[in-house]
């Protein structure tokens, strides 16, 4: 499929895996499409919640902030072209399936690992840390997030019943320094966002009050 000339470059949204202690990234998951639609949540976290007014005023800390998208992955376009893509050919989107899927698993290492210490007779299995996931929707928005939900609709298959079309939904809640901590690099990238989202609003053109038909408040 060619592109026309005079086309803008099309940025894609997608999902960036991170070792949290080197920095090094360790997988890319960019979205096939990207989704007509985003959908943001906000749960604020309010001192003034349990009726007491003296801390109505009063944040105790940023929102809990979830993210919903529904993405497409498609191999119609590479089955058209088969000896340039043999993966498709051979076994459908399986790869970029998994490679989501992959996201909500421990390593097969780590539960193996985790099943040897408990033979030993290890009474305490410190739980197994993934690695630190962002999704990144433009340089405006990079997130620190943890999935929270997953759901696969395989809605196309080859005659191998290898899937060839699919619908994905994704749910994810935005990690803050509530649920890191403060020099964890995934705190960082959240106060990096944070820090983007106050510049954004200081280039909002502010209002006067005659235009709300009030002179005082």
């Amino acid at each position: 499929m060619t592109t026309f000339p005079g086309s803008p470059r099309l940025v894609k949204g997608g999902i960036v895996v991170v070792n949290a202690e080197s920095g090094s990234v360790l997988r890319v998951i960019p979205l096939q499409y990207n989704p007509d639609t985003l959908s943001r949540s906000f749960q604020i976290k309010g001192a003034g919640d349990g009726g007491d007014r003296t801390e109505a005023l009063r944040l105790t800390g940023p929102p809990v902030e979830t993210i919903k998208i529904e993405a497409e992955i498609d191999a119609t376009d590479q089955l058209e072209f088969p000896d340039r893509n043999r993966a498709a050919v051979e076994v459908g989107v399986h790869p970029q399936l998994a490679a989501l899927e992959t996201l909500i698993y421990p390593t097969s290492a780590q539960l193996q690992s985790s099943a040897a210490l408990a033979s030993a007779g290890t009474i305490e299995i410190t739980p197994m840390e993934a690695p630190l996931t962002l999704f990144v929707w433009s340089k405006n928005r990079i997130l620190p997030v943890r999935l929270t939900e997953l759901s696969v609709t395989e809605e196309a298959f080859d005659p191998a019943l290898n899937p060839i079309r699919a619908k994905v939904s994704l749910g994810m809640r935005v990690l803050s320094v509530n649920d890191l901590e403060f020099g964890h690099r995934g705190s960082s990238v959240f106060m990096a966002y944070l820090q983007q989202k106050e510049r954004l609003a200081a280039k909002s053109p502010g209002g006067m009050l005659k235009s709300l038909d009030v002179t005082k408040v």
